[in-house]
């Protein structure tokens, strides 16, 4: 029985397809040690939602590039997902991953600019929703600083379709409410001080 459960969990532990992560207050802080602990050889597509408005932070594609070995693109309409980049929702926009048909190698992203959501756009739940509708229990999320709730109901969510949930540490961030929304919302799997979520998540790219 001992070995048939170590062969599930590593099947387990290499399913893994997509990470997502969400942030709102003291995110650029947050993002830029969490992507700059990614080696260049991360394996995995990496999408953010970062609470911005949509005339402020024009530059923070580029600031997160300073920091990461890793591509960082702001996402664009029916954009293809492609692994080893770091994608981020622009200003102003719901960002969503759309498949047309399975497998979920033909899945690609959309944008939208329907009403705000927790009174954000980009929303961090709408994100995690349509990824978890789009690769299930291949997705690892992860909730980091923030002032509000959004994030908590779209991490139910991937936990419910099977997929992984990290929350930076609620006790040691720059804004506790979204991290401990999200611990209330969920079981989690980890929660986290920041300098040791980029770390874990290279760990599970290196098994994936």
């Amino acid at each position: 029985h001992f070995s048939l459960l170590v062969f599930s969990f590593s099947l387990r532990i290499m399913s893994f397809k997509i990470i997502v992560i969400g942030a709102s207050k003291g995110g650029l802080s947050a993002l830029k040690t969490v992507l700059s602990a990614l080696p260049a050889e991360f394996p995995l597509p990496v999408v953010i939602a970062q609470h911005r408005e949509k005339d402020s932070d024009e530059g923070l594609c580029q600031l997160l590039q300073k920091v990461s070995s890793l591509t960082v693109v702001e996402v664009e309409d029916k954009q293809p997902i492609l692994p080893g980049q770091i994608y981020l929702a622009p200003a102003g926009y719901h960002l969503l991953i759309e498949s047309d048909r399975l497998p979920t190698s033909s899945c690609h992203f959309a944008l939208s600019t329907a009403e705000p959501v927790s009174y954000s756009r980009p929303s961090i739940d709408v994100l995690f929703e349509s990824v978890a509708e789009g690769y299930g229990e291949g997705v690892i999320a992860v909730i980091l600083t923030g002032t509000n709730k959004d994030g908590a109901k779209g991490l139910a969510t991937i936990k419910q379709a099977g997929g992984m949930a990290i929350v930076q540490d609620p006790n040691i961030c720059e804004a506790e409410s979204m991290p401990k929304a999200a611990i209330a919302a969920t079981e989690v799997d980890k929660i986290l001080p920041l300098e040791e979520i980029g770390p874990f998540l290279t760990e599970m790219g290196r098994k994936d």
